[in-house]
Parts: structure tokens; C-alpha cells; sequence
């Protein structure tokens, strides 16, 4: 065999990549409803992905969500029905908010407190940005 007949052999054999292309993809949610709670069973995933402490990400979520729950073993539990559509999208704020960088757009970041003030530290590019009061 010729050296471009392998080549394509070898480009047929290769699996296609699935994705966007992005190289920091958000996971999605998962979850079901037990009664009137919310049980999601991949937060803590989600928090090791983002690279954050799963508390201060879980502060957030019910604040934003505007309900209490908490972290019970592997799991954590809303006390009220949230459909996934709207955690799934106050993930995504928490990620453009505490994760990705203003600057480059990579969620390379660190947050760092300086006095009384948070600021998002781009491991990447070096950029310094305050983020909002509290979390």
C-alpha cells in the first residue's frame, strides 16, 4: 500500500471528536424530584469541574434560586421543585461570573481575597478582576 492509501485507511479508523470544539464545557445537571425536593446528584462534579469549593458553589445556587437545601453525603438537596432548565442556567452564570476570565475567556481562574475584596486571578493571562460582594 501506498502512503496516502494508508493515510486515508488510518483517517477512516479514527473516531470523530464529539463537542463544540470548546475546550471548558459546563456539564449539565443531573437530578430528579423526590416529593417537593430536588435532588441533584452531580454537584459535586460540577464543583470539582468548575474548580471551586462545593460550598461556596452551593451558596450561590440557593441564593440565586431562592430556596434552602443542603449537602446530604454524595448528593445535595433543594427544598422545592427547581427545574433543571433554571439550574442549569444559573450554572452557567456562576461560570461566566466566579470561573471564566473577563479578559481571555479561560477558566483558568483563582479567586483571591485582598482586604475585603474578591478578586478573579486569570492563571492564564495574569488579569485581575473585583467580583461582586459576597458568595
Amino acid at each position: 500500500m501506498s502512503y496516502e492509501e494508508l493515510l486515508k485507511k488510518a483517517y477512516k479508523e479514527v473516531k470523530k471528536v464529539e463537542g463544540t470544539g470548546e475546550r471548558f464545557e459546563i456539564p449539565k445537571i443531573k437530578g430528579h424530584f423526590e416529593g417537593k425536593k430536588t435532588i441533584l446528584t452531580n454537584f459535586f462534579q460540577i464543583a470539582t469541574h468548575l474548580r471551586r469549593k462545593p460550598e461556596q458553589f452551593l451558596k450561590f445556587l440557593l441564593k440565586e434560586l431562592a430556596t434552602s437545601g443542603h449537602i446530604d453525603k454524595e448528593r445535595v438537596v433543594l427544598n422545592n421543585k427547581v427545574p433543571s432548565i433554571k439550574i442549569n442556567s444559573k450554572v452557567e452564570q456562576y461560570a461566566k461570573e466566579f470561573v471564566i476570565c473577563k479578559e481571555c475567556g479561560k477558566p483558568d481562574t483563582a479567586i483571591e481575597k485582598e482586604d475585603r475584596l474578591n478578586f478573579l486571578h486569570c492563571l492564564a493571562c495574569g488579569a485581575k478582576h473585583p467580583i461582586r460582594g459576597k458568595i
